[in-house]
């Protein structure tokens, strides 16, 4: 199918321009942004209803990135979207560029929040879909969230509250890579079972493959048929994916690679 060949090619893009963004800056989060590139390369070709050249467009879905730190990965869509110059991408985290090391309102059109402190997007996602329904708008509400926000109790407070206003034009989807920056979250805060816990607050939660294109675009289609309540996608995910030194491991939560290791991980991801 070809849309599944585009947002493939569209995936390895996005992980090149994340390494060499991360080794440009010598700062930044490289694992996860690497973990996540299937995922926006299919939302960012095919399934988010968006126009690059009209960042601000009313009836435009809304992408809500709660675990900011892995902006690289938005940045990089973006750019490759025809949002801004691909070029630009090399400024990331640089003082005076737009593209810094959270994503925020202030810099740049096409985002939809500021983030900082990790957890906070759920909570602005739910406020989003209430003011959607109040205006009668038919775009739906995608957020990211990380599995690590998931042992803080503002996360579980929206999740109660999307099912309590029984927001269905929410659609979270999370990184399940079960690394966290101290390590594994298993370790760090016991988290699972994750899905069993929101189908219990009364979530329908799918779960699928995080670097399965099929299993991908297959698990957002379900999720946008869902009425009566929020869905959650939870998606197995490779911390590191594509450069084999960097996969499952937690150093690369938030370490950028040096010229060596950018050359090494540029090799294998062409």
């Amino acid at each position: 199918m070809e849309k599944i060949e585009v947002a493939k090619k569209f995936a390895k893009d996005i992980r090149i321009q994340v390494i060499k963004m991360v080794t440009a800056a010598n700062s930044g989060h490289p694992g996860g942004p690497l973990g996540l590139a299937d995922i926006y390369a299919a939302l960012y070709t095919s399934i988010l209803n968006h126009d690059p050249k009209n960042p601000e467009w009313p009836e435009r879905d809304r992408l809500i990135l709660s675990n900011g730190h892995v902006c690289a990965v938005r940045y990089a869509s973006m750019g490759l979207s025809g949002y801004f110059p691909v070029e630009d991408l090399l400024t990331f985290r640089n003082i005076n560029s737009y593209l810094q090391g959270h994503p925020s309102t202030r810099y740049m059109k096409g985002i939809e929040s500021s983030s900082g402190s990790l957890g906070q997007g759920l909570s602005v996602s739910v406020g989003l879909a209430l003011g959607a329904r109040l205006k009668k708008e038919t775009y739906k509400i995608y957020t990211c969230i990380s599995d690590g926000e998931c042992g803080e109790g503002m996360t579980w407070e929206a999740a109660q509250s999307a099912v309590h206003f029984k927001t269905d034009n929410l659609i979270a989807f999370m990184d399940r890579n079960y690394i966290q920056i101290d390590g594994n979250t298993e370790e760090v805060m016991k988290l699972e079972p994750l899905d069993k816990k929101f189908e219990m607050f009364g979530w329908n939660v799918i779960n699928a493959d995080g670097h399965n294109m099929e299993d991908i675009f297959a698990a957002f289609a379900k999720a946008k048929q869902h009425t009566g309540g929020p869905t959650l996608i939870v998606f197995r995910t490779i911390l590191g994916k594509g450069v084999s030194y960097m996969e499952n491991n937690p150093k690369w939560h938030g370490t950028p690679p040096n010229k060596e290791q950018e050359a090494q991980a540029l090799a294998e991801l062409i």
